[in-house]
């Protein structure tokens, strides 16, 4: 597959087929690609912690909000929920402001996950000193992101639209999620070449 659809293909989901669980051993080989990414100064100040245990995922679940702009909306139901987490840390004595190794981190997990046709959702409306508490993490660390992540049921389009139109994504009745995208020519604003 190439990269292009491979961001094609990585797309925010939120609902997931619970009864597909995702194996330990599949959210090590997420880690792993995260573990070879660049890092500011090559500090490598990112941890992981991962669940793919239904109890454990139950109670992180508990911990998340979901998708902000669909007000009318809490959250997957049950047997949509996410089979598998990767909960990123920080470990603050390492850099505690690794706001760039997250991102390249998380976007390369994800990646990783629709090449193996997961999908996933970075999600930073965390409760996290709950979370911290549940899964006993070190004082040292904070909770950047949680990654959730699981074997989609839901259809994304991605909808070219103008400048100055909305990029509010939204659901149809039949769950349909519409993700606005502006024109590439809209982002460019100068080019040298």
């Amino acid at each position: 597959m190439e990269l292009i659809d491979l961001v094609r293909q990585n797309r925010s989901y939120r609902r997931f087929d619970q009864s597909a669980p995702i194996a330990e051993s599949t959210l090590r080989e997420l880690v792993a690609l995260a573990r070879i990414t660049p890092s500011g100064m090559n500090a490598q100040p990112l941890r992981y912690m991962l669940s793919c245990e239904p109890g454990m995922n139950d109670r992180i679940f508990g911990t998340l909000s979901w998708a902000g702009s669909l007000k009318d909306w809490d959250g997957p139901e049950p047997g949509e929920q996410p089979t598998g987490y990767i909960v990123v840390l920080i470990d603050k004595a390492i850099n505690p402001n690794a706001a760039h190794d997250v991102g390249i981190a998380c976007q390369t997990m994800l990646l990783g996950a629709a090449e193996r046709s997961l999908g996933g959702c970075m999600i930073g409306s965390v409760r996290r000193k709950e979370l911290a508490e549940i899964m006993e993490i070190p004082d040292n660390h904070t909770i950047a992101l949680v990654l959730a992540l699981g074997t989609p049921v839901e259809h994304v389009v991605l909808e070219e639209v103008d400048s100055d139109a909305s990029v509010k994504y939204y659901r149809e009745p039949d769950g349909t999620h519409h993700v606005p995208k502006r024109k590439l020519e809209d982002l460019i604003l100068k080019s040298f070449g």
